[in-house]
């Protein structure tokens, strides 16, 4: 009986070591799990980039801001953008296209100018904002709050009482952004070089004016 009781204790020992080894990790020590709190913190909140206002700029690339908001400029190999006026909008001093509008809005027709600033259409002429961050012409006095309502809203400036948004501002697809992405574009867009451009107010329709 005392062999056996010291053979069971011998066993009960050796499964204990055993035991305690699967608990190791590699090198012998204990394994704990890495502490990964905030180590891809800021990447991960900022989709992906290092600050909110690079994931801006990525936003408003991919979203085709420039293709309406930066005056074309005629390059060797056709329109580009005109990067000394990036999101300035429709240059003040470039007429509208010499057209006949009535033509256009009673055959549901569109058109735009060599600026791609400008568009005319049954809604009347559009013409692209200033959302630089120019205060007195841009956005620059913009709040985050109005600049998300804005989008939200379809009002010009986020104002119940504004105007609606004309096109071809695709402002139901920029309100399906997050909060967080519109407020990523809104740090962007006050990051850029101010450029004052003060952008004609839209014109009603042709036909329209004459009911």
């Amino acid at each position: 009986m005392k062999k056996f009781s010291m053979l069971m204790l011998f066993i009960l020992v050796g499964a204990i070591l055993i035991f305690s080894k699967c608990n190791q990790g590699p090198a012998g020590g204990t394994s704990t799990p890495k502490d990964t709190t905030n180590v891809q913190g800021d990447a991960v909140a900022y989709g992906g980039f290092d600050s909110k206002v690079a994931w801006g700029k990525h936003l408003v690339t991919i979203s085709g801001c420039n293709d309406c908001h930066t005056p074309k400029k005629m390059g060797p190999k056709g329109p580009e953008d005109n990067l000394d006026l990036l999101l300035s909008g429709h240059p003040a001093n470039v007429p509208i296209p010499d057209i006949n509008r009535k033509e256009i809005e009673s055959k549901g027709l569109a058109a735009f100018g060599g600026t791609f600033t400008v568009y005319i259409g049954p809604w009347g002429v559009s013409f692209a904002a200033n959302i630089t961050s120019d205060s007195t012409t841009g956005i620059g006095t913009w709040t985050e709050e109005q600049f998300i309502r804005t989008f939200k809203t379809g009002k010009y400036g986020g104002a119940p009482d504004g105007r609606n948004l004309l096109p071809p501002m695709p402002f139901q697809n920029v309100a399906q952004m997050t909060d967080d992405e519109l407020k990523a574009v809104y740090a962007y867009l006050e990051s850029t070089k101010p450029v004052h451009n003060i952008v004609p107010q839209p014109l009603p329709p042709v036909l329209a004016m004459k009911k």
